[in-house]
Order: structure tokens, then sequence, then C-alpha cells
């Protein structure tokens, strides 16, 4: 990997406002985090079924499917920051919702699903949002450095956030931990307050009908095959081979640890990221990104075979952090290219797609993962996933040849001249 600009990585973070961005986001996502894995091990320790897991991600798909396109017309035409703050006001509400319900001692999973819906639903508006956000708090010319560092300091929320909802977890019960995420929103949102909005493009008013913008955004993404190769590989690549909704029947039944372990085992991924994101935000790259996705795409399916196949918990934790790091190389590439692919009047519909697509391979995933364990056994579901992850992989290199020819993320511009396009 070639690095390019490093001066201008380094000056991102002086950036006004770009740190209580990141830091706003840390303490958002840190809740998800820690709201997820004990979610998940409360569950399953109710019910010891497997397609219980399978649930939790449906809850919260659905209502992501229903909102996700009104959401980002929503972005398109009104105020992103305080649609943000929306939506972590109800994500913060749906804590205090599962810290009660924990209090209360409930013992049937469906009162949690109902509330991980609501949450969905914030969710829906929450990406869009936060993505459409980005490109406000900074340059363009800082644009691959802010969103390398912002998917760094994410992900270091996703090493402390599992750690902590596993430990706590073991420690207080759901009330500790379900109270901890209530407290991250609400920092999140007095942080979001200081968040500095300088580089918004004057947007006209959209005209027509919701569903003719909802089909000009639809139109726009088909119409550049850098971006639908992109989001579309990121969907299926996960969707087929993601083990992450896994981890708590492997963390019990496989190889024999607590919360603590499994909390670990969530961690282990996002080890393998911030590494990588830590090394993207000082000396981004900029040169054979197409091939280079790809790649880091294969990598990300062997690494999750690995761990498919062992038994071992240190081998199970380096494969998941292997296979994070590669995921933080294809998710720096795939944002900034839709970043760059994108013009701000069309960010909020281009994100709202893209995280619709991110969320089928997250939520539906642990849908598809949770039934195949429930009827083939969690080892066989895992490793069929990894192996349809590199077909993916394959498939997209023969389907999205312009995809697979880009050198420079300059070259994804909507205004690059024709020529200047890769394929052309």
């Amino acid at each position: 990997m070639s690095s390019s600009t490093p001066a201008v990585s380094s000056t991102v973070y002086r950036q006004p406002g770009f740190l209580a961005f990141l830091f706003s986001r840390v303490a958002a996502v840190g809740a998800m985090q820690i709201q997820a894995v004990v979610v998940a091990w409360q569950v399953y320790d109710m019910t010891r079924d497997p397609l219980s897991l399978a649930y939790v991600g449906l809850a919260q798909f659905i209502p992501m499917v229903l909102l996700l396109m009104p959401a980002g017309d929503l972005i398109d035409r009104y105020d992103r920051k305080r649609i943000l703050a929306l939506s972590w006001a109800l994500q913060a509400g749906c804590s205090g919702a599962l810290a009660w319900l924990s209090i209360s001692d409930a013992q049937s999973p469906h009162a949690i699903y109902a509330v991980l819906a609501l949450f969905g639903c914030g969710r829906a508006f929450t990406g869009p949002a936060l993505q459409s956000l980005l490109p406000q708090v900074v340059p363009r010319e800082q644009l691959a450095a802010a969103i390398a560092a912002n998917s760094m300091i994410m992900r270091g929320a996703t090493i402390l956030g599992p750690l902590l909802g596993g430990g706590l977890y073991a420690l207080g019960g759901g009330g500790l931990t379900y109270g901890l995420c209530l407290g991250c929103f609400v920092l999140g949102l007095f942080l979001l307050r200081r968040v500095q909005v300088k580089y918004a493009e004057q947007r006209k008013p959209v005209e027509g009908t919701a569903w003719s913008r909802f089909t000009a955004g639809i139109a726009f993404i088909r119409s550049r095959p850098i971006i639908l190769g992109t989001i579309s590989l990121d969907l299926f690549a996960v969707l087929l081979g993601g083990v992450v909704a896994l981890l708590p029947i492997y963390a019990q039944d496989v190889l024999h640890v607590g919360p603590e372990g499994l909390g670990a085992l969530r961690s282990a991924v996002a080890i393998g990221e911030l590494s990588i994101g830590f090394y993207l935000s000082l000396r981004p790259f900029d040169r054979n990104v197409g091939m280079t996705m790809f790649g880091a795409v294969a990598v990300f399916g062997l690494a999750n075979l690995v761990f498919s196949l062992s038994s071992l918990f240190w081998l199970s934790f380096l494969a998941l952090a292997v296979a994070g790091a590669a995921d933080m190389v294809s998710v720096y590439i795939r944002s900034t290219l839709v970043q760059f692919s994108t013009p701000d009047a069309m960010r909020g519909r281009v994100n709202a797609v893209n995280m619709l697509f991110i969320g089928s391979s997250n939520e539906l995933g642990e849908f598809r993962a949770g039934s195949m364990a429930a009827a083939f056994g969690v080892v066989g579901a895992a490793v069929a996933g990894s192996l349809c992850t590199l077909a993916v992989v394959g498939g997209w290199m023969v389907g999205f040849k312009q995809l697979r020819k880009v050198n420079h993320f300059a070259d994804a511009l909507p205004e690059a001249p024709r020529s200047e396009q890769p394929g052309r």
C-alpha cells in the first residue's frame, strides 16, 4: 500500500469540530456495542435456542428496511445534525427500557425484541445522518484521512464496548450495563452540540414527491457502477459470511468461555480494525484501491474460515483480529469511494441505501447465521458462510470490472471527465 498526503492526515484532527464529532460517535457506538453483546448473551441465556439470536437481528432489521428510504429523503432536506440528535435520543430511551426489563427480571425475550425494533427505527436515521454529516465537518482534501480516523476511533469503541459489556454483565447484570448505554448516548448528545458544520453546500429544494426523490437516488446508484459494486460487495460478503452472530454459541458450546470470553471475541475483531485504522488515519493510501478492496474482502473470508474450524481460543481470537483488519481496509476504501462518488444534494439518499445494505449484511446476516446454525449446526453454518464470501469476491471481480480497475479515489468523483474514469 502506497501512502500519500501524510501532512493532510495529520491536520485533520485540528479541524474545528472534528474531534467533537469523533468522540460523540465513540460514545454512541460504544453504547451500541455494549448493548449488542449483552442482548445476545441475555437472549441466548434465556432460550438456549440459536434461532432466538436470529430474531435479535430480524427485530432490528425490519424497521430499518421500512424507514431507511424516508430517512435518506429527510436527511437530504433538513438539518442532518438535528436528525442525528433525535435518533440518538430515541436509542437512549431504548437502552433505558432494556435496563427496566432487566431490573424487573423479565423472563421472556419478546419484550426485548419489541424494544430492539424501536431501536432499529433510531438506527435507520443514525447511519445515513452520520455519513452525510462528516463531509460537512471537514473539507474534501481531508475527507479520506477523516474517514480513516473516524473508522479507527469507532473501532476503538467496539473494543472497549464488548469488553465492558461482558465484564459488567457478569458483575452487575443487565440493569448496570444498559444503564451505562443510556449514559453513553447522553454523552454523545452533549458532544454533538459542539460539532461545527462548516462545509455544507447550498442545497436547492428537492422537487417532486417522496417517491420520485427516492427513485432518483436509486437511479443515481444504478448509474454509478463504482457505488453499486462497492456497497453490494459488502452486502453479500458479510450477509453470507459473517460470524459475529454466532459468537455466543461458539463462546458457550465450542470454546467453553463465559461472557467475559464472548466480550473478548467481539473485541478481537475491533482490535484488528483499530490497528489498521490507526495506520490509515496517519498514512492514507490512494493507489490500486479497487483491487486492494477485493483482496481485503478475500482475506476477511479466509480468516472467518479459520475461525469457523478452530476449537482453540487463541487461534479463534487471532483469526477474528485478522478478519477485522481486512474489514477495516475494505471499509476505508468503500466509504471513501461512496463519499467521493456522491454529490452533497444526494448524500442522504445514497447513504440510506448504503446503510440499508450494511444493515442487511449485519442484521439480516444475523438471522441467516442463526437459522443456519439451528438447521445445520454452528460449525457447518460458519464454514458455509465463509466459502460463500470467497465466491462473492470472485463473482464481483468478474461482474464489476470498472470497480476492479479503479486506481485513485478521485477517479470516482461525479464531475470527473469521462476520459479519466476507469474502464472508459
